[in-house]
């Protein structure tokens, strides 16, 4: 039968003093100097989870009001995160740090704004080795990189899909026709709709009325349409 071949700590005892035998404490010695020489982990150790976000609507815009406890729980600054978040959701904002809250141009439903820090999280924060929010961003010449100091490792960060990109942008295309229901009026008596990201102005419409609109300008995320038919009220339509 084929003797185990030494270990590390064997072989490095055997290099030193080649023939000698190696004796427990001895063996017990190496192992201890071996892991005195391995360096400490850091994080916790502890499952990440994000606390949720304190979602307030009030009036015509979106409140996060614990954005700063947010930020502290993923290691992040205001400047790294809410530039992306405001592109990702297609609204204007800003964030106070006084108060510590991120204040949205806009209602925004709660369950879009959590899915977007959620991929925020796996995006720009998780490592990609070990799976700890132990981490730091770098530029390395034009590359973006998640470093962990938990265990070392690190990963460029994967750009948006141009595809998903492209076809956010397309939600709403001049000249194209769409079937709306107007939500709002605005100062000036238009209807005001809204589908995705886009807020549709539509010229003669009124509050309650389901239209059919043709897209004459895209300005943004604002849209100006005119009439091509009106459907009814929400109540006349057919189930």
């Amino acid at each position: 039968m084929t003797p185990a071949a030494p270990n590390i700590y064997e072989r490095a005892r055997l290099v030193a003093h080649p023939g000698a035998p190696l004796m427990p404490d001895e063996y017990e010695s190496l192992l201890m100097r071996a892991r005195a020489k391995v360096p400490a982990i850091a994080g916790t150790g502890e499952r990440f989870q994000m606390p949720p976000a304190d979602i307030l609507q009030e009036g015509k815009i979106t409140v996060v009001r614990n954005f700063a406890e947010l930020l502290e729980k993923m290691n992040r600054t205001a400047d790294q995160v809410v530039p992306l978040l405001l592109r990702e959701i297609g609204i204007a904002g800003n964030f106070e740090p006084g108060a510590g809250r991120l204040v949205l141009q806009g209602r925004v439903p709660d369950r879009s704004i959590e899915e977007r820090l959620a991929k925020y999280v796996e995006t720009y924060v998780i490592c990609g080795e070990c799976g700890r929010p132990d981490t730091h961003l770098v530029r390395e010449e034009r590359t973006l990189v998640v470093k962990c100091d938990a265990c070392g490792g690190h990963r460029p960060v994967r750009a948006t899909k141009k595809a998903q990109t492209q076809q956010k942008a397309e939600a709403v295309e001049e000249g194209k026709q769409y079937e709306v229901m107007i939500e709002d009026e605005g100062k000036r008596g238009d209807g005001i709709a809204r589908r995705e990201k886009f807020v549709i102005f539509v010229n003669g419409a009124k509050k309650g009325q389901v239209v059919k609109v043709r897209i004459t300008k895209v300005t943004g995320t604002l849209a100006f349409a005119e009439m091509v038919r009106e459907q009814g009220p929400p109540s006349n339509r057919p189930s």
